[in-house]
């Protein structure tokens, strides 16, 4: 495969928490590379289906046309090797790999453009995207505001009582928080006290 000619390649990362804008960023910026009659594929993890199965969509109702994969090798199959951009959304699902395709894509050429949570439930780097951060050309950090208090937030509150580290879902299972009121092991707390009440339940059964 031969370099593209004329264009520099570039990898431009948007990341932080649910409720940020990652998605409407994306969107912009693709959107600009279209009217610019650029060739463009847009990608999406597999898994996220929280709104429709072929279009990234922001939680504003944004949306664009977008193909599913389920991991970077899956990728690059799909793609033309005409493509000058490309849009990757959610890619903390898509695995390790997708920090090598990047780097490969933007030798080659071709400008890509991701969006992805860089922390995950509990406030830990969310792999692989503190790697794609690493080889990034440009990187927006972008802040939410916190559903309960009102400042700038940076953590993704996890509502449900799960210790899964994927758990896809929107409002009413995740809220934006900030430092002072995100609450890591909340969905710890929560699953301990549903296994109590459902111990009790179960004693109240056989008396």
């Amino acid at each position: 495969m031969n370099i593209t000619k004329g264009n520099i390649g570039w990898i431009e990362v948007v990341c932080g928490p649910m409720f940020s804008g990652k998605s409407e960023e994306l969107i912009r910026r693709l959107r600009r590379a279209e009217i610019a009659r650029q060739r463009v594929q847009i990608f999406k993890p597999a898994i996220d289906q929280r709104y429709s199965d072929g279009h990234i969509v922001s939680h504003s109702d944004l949306k664009i046309n977008s193909e599913c994969v389920a991991n970077a090798d899956e990728l690059e199959k799909k793609l033309d090797w005409r493509t000058e951009v490309i849009g990757i959304d959610e890619a903390q699902f898509l695995g390790e790999g997708v920090v090598d395709l990047v780097v490969r894509l933007a030798d080659l050429g071709k400008r890509i453009i991701i969006a992805g949570l860089d922390t995950d439930y509990l406030g830990r780097p969310f792999h692989p995207m503190p790697e794609l951060l690493a080889v990034a050309d440009e990187i927006m950090k972008t802040l939410a505001i916190c559903m309960q208090c009102g400042n700038p937030a940076k953590h993704t509150q996890r509502l449900v009582a799960s210790e899964e580290l994927v758990v896809v879902g929107a409002a009413g299972m995740y809220e934006a928080r900030c430092r002072r009121c995100f609450e890591p092991n909340l969905a710890k707390l929560q699953q301990m006290k549903q296994s109590a009440a459902a111990a009790m339940g179960k004693g109240a059964e056989v008396k």
